[in-house]
C-alpha cells in the first residue's frame, strides 16, 4: 500500500534531521530543572481530572449510572485542566486543544463547565516574557532584528502549544511595511514536547484495554514523528507556501503569504477576520452553515490541489474574512499526500452507502483496518459504519451536537453492539492524520451545527467516491 497521511516520500537528509530536531544547543531551555514539576503536573491530571470526573462522565454518557457529579467539582476540574495544560504547553497543550474540539460530544449538563475552559486552549496560553521573545528574535534574525520591522508589539496576540504570535509590521525591501504575524517558538519547546509525549504515551495501555484490535505502538511512533515536525518552522513555511500557491486567487479559501522563516521564527501576512470560535458562539445560522461548507471544502480539496492536508482542524486556525472567504492559518501539522487522498477511502464509503457488505469488508481488510485472518460479520460491519455515513447519505445534512452525542454513546457504551464490534478494528498508521482530521473536522462542524451539501463536496473532491444511485 502506498505511503500517505503525513509520510514524506523522499526528502534531503538535512530536512529530515531538521523536522525531528528538538532540544538543540541553540535553544534556550530550562526544561531539565522543570522536568520533575512537569511530570508531577501531568501525573496530577489522571488523579484529579480522571479520578474526580471522567469516571462520572463515562458513566453518564454511556447510561451506566444516573448520578451526575456536582457542578462545583466539574467547574473546579475544568479550571484545573486549563491551568495545568496551559502551563505545560507542548504535547499536553496539544492534547487539551484536541479535547476542546470534542466537547460537542458530551451532554450539555456535563459539557457546560468544560466548554469555556477547554475552548480557551484553542487560542490562549500563558505568554512568554518580552525579554525572552527579544532573545529568540536576536538569535534567529540577528542582533539588528528591530531593523527588519517597522514596528513590533511585545504583547502576544495569541499563544498556543509550542509558540506564541505577535503582531508587527514587516519591513519590505522598498522600505514599506506589511502587517505581519510573527510566530515565536517557546525556548525549550522541543524538549518539552518530547517530555509531554513520553508521559502521554503511557496512556497506550488504556487504549489497548478499550480497543484490543488497535496496534498502538506504530500509531504512537507515527504521532510522535508528525508532531515533532511542528517544531520546524522552516518546514511549516514550505507547507504554507504550497497551500498559498494552490489556493491563489481562490474565491472561497485564503492562505496568507510567508515573509520569513527560520527554525524558531515564522513571519507571515496578518489577516483580519472573525475567529471561528466567535462564529460558533454567536454566529447566525447562515454564517455557521457557510463556515462549515468552507471547512469541508478545504479539507477535501487540499490533497488534490496542494498534495497536502491541513491536519490541525481546531477553530483557532480559521477566520471568516470580511469578503466571505475562509482564512486558514497554522500549517505546522500537515499530511503530505502527493497522490491526493487515497482512492480506497472514497470507494469503500460509496460501497457502504450502496450496501455492498462483502466488498466493504474486502476493502477494509486490504487497507489494514481489519486483520487479514480475523473473521468478520460483513453485515454487522455495515451496521457499524452506516450511522457514521449519515452526513453523506443525503443531499444535505446538518451536523449537530445531539447527533455527535448519539454517535459517541453508540460507540462508547460497553452495552452497544457497535462498541463490541469496534474492538476488532485497527487504525493503520498511514491513515492516522486522515483519521485525526476527519474526527476533528466533524467535532468543529457539530460545534457550528452547520448544514451543507457534504455529499456533493465529496463527489467533487474524493477519489473513488461514486454517487449513490
Amino acid at each position: 500500500m502506498r505511503r500517505v497521511a503525513g509520510a514524506r516520500e523522499t526528502e534531503p537528509a538535512a530536512r529530515q534531521q531538521r523536522a525531528g530536531r528538538v532540544g538543540n544547543n541553540d535553544q534556550v531551555t530550562d526544561i531539565p530543572r522543570r522536568a520533575v514539576s512537569r511530570t508531577a503536573k501531568l501525573a496530577a491530571l489522571p488523579l484529579g481530572f480522571a479520578g474526580r470526573t471522567v469516571l462520572g462522565m463515562g458513566k453518564r454518557v454511556t447510561g451506566l449510572a444516573s448520578d451526575v457529579i456536582s457542578a462545583e467539582i466539574q467547574q473546579r476540574t475544568a479550571e484545573q485542566l486549563f491551568s495545568v495544560l496551559g502551563q505545560l504547553k507542548g504535547g499536553a497543550m496539544k492534547f487539551g486543544q484536541a479535547l476542546s474540539v470534542f466537547e460537542a460530544a458530551l451532554p450539555d449538563e456535563i459539557a457546560a463547565p468544560y466548554r469555556q475552559a477547554l475552548t480557551k486552549l484553542q487560542e490562549a496560553a500563558p505568554p512568554l516574557p518580552a525579554a525572552s521573545v527579544h532573545k529568540v528574535l536576536a538569535e534567529q534574525l540577528g542582533p539588528a532584528w528591530r531593523d527588519r520591522f517597522v514596528s513590533f508589539d511585545d504583547s502576544p496576540a495569541a499563544a498556543a502549544s509550542i509558540g506564541q504570535v505577535h503582531r508587527a509590521v514587516w519591513r519590505l525591501p522598498d522600505g514599506t511595511g506589511r502587517d505581519a504575524a510573527v510566530k515565536i517558538q517557546y525556548p525549550g519547546a522541543g524538549d518539552a514536547l518530547l517530555a509531554d509525549l513520553k508521559q502521554l504515551s503511557r496512556l497506550g495501555g488504556m487504549f489497548r484495554a478499550i480497543q484490543p484490535g488497535l496496534n498502538i505502538k506504530p500509531l504512537l511512533a507515527e504521532l510522535r514523528e508528525r508532531i515533532t515536525e511542528e517544531l520546524d518552522y522552516e518546514l511549516e513555511a514550505e507547507s504554507q507556501r504550497a497551500f498559498a500557491v494552490a489556493y491563489a486567487d481562490d474565491p472561497e479559501i485564503y492562505v496568507p503569504a510567508v515573509f520569513f522563516a527560520s527554525p524558531r521564527v515564522l513571519i507571515t501576512e496578518w489577516i483580519e477576520g472573525t475567529p471561528l470560535a466567535d462564529i460558533i458562539r454567536a454566529g447566525s445560522e447562515e454564517q455557521r452553515d457557510e463556515a462549515g461548507r468552507l471547512m469541508a471544502t478545504l479539507h477535501l480539496s487540499a490533497p488534490a490541489r496542494a498534495g497536502l492536508l491541513h491536519a490541525d482542524p481546531h477553530p483557532g486556525n480559521f477566520r471568516m474574512l470580511p469578503d466571505g472567504r475562509l482564512g486558514v492559518i497554522d500549517f505546522g501539522a500537515v499530511a503530505r499526500m502527493p497522490e491526493g487522498t487515497p482512492e480506497p477511502i472514497g470507494r469503500i464509503a460509496g460501497m457502504a452507502l450502496r450496501g455492498d457488505a462483502a466488498e466493504v469488508v474486502a476493502g477494509l481488510r486490504a487497507e489494514g483496518f481489519v486483520s487479514s485472518d480475523e473473521p468478520v460479520d460483513a453485515h454487522a460491519l455495515l451496521d457499524f459504519l452506516r450511522p457514521m455515513l449519515e452526513p453523506i447519505a443525503a443531499d444535505e445534512f446538518r451536523f449537530t451536537r445531539a447527533w455527535l452525542r448519539a454517535e459517541a454513546t453508540r460507540l462508547a457504551s460497553p452495552r452497544s453492539p457497535a462498541y463490541q464490534f469496534s474492538r476488532q478494528l485497527n487504525l493503520p498508521p498511514s491513515y492516522l492524520l486522515i483519521h485525526r482530521v476527519t474526527l476533528g473536522s466533524i467535532g468543529v462542524l457539530c460545534q457550528l451545527e452547520a448544514k451543507a451539501p457534504y455529499r456533493g463536496i465529496l463527489e467533487r473532491w474524493l477519489p473513488g467516491f461514486a454517487p449513490v444511485s
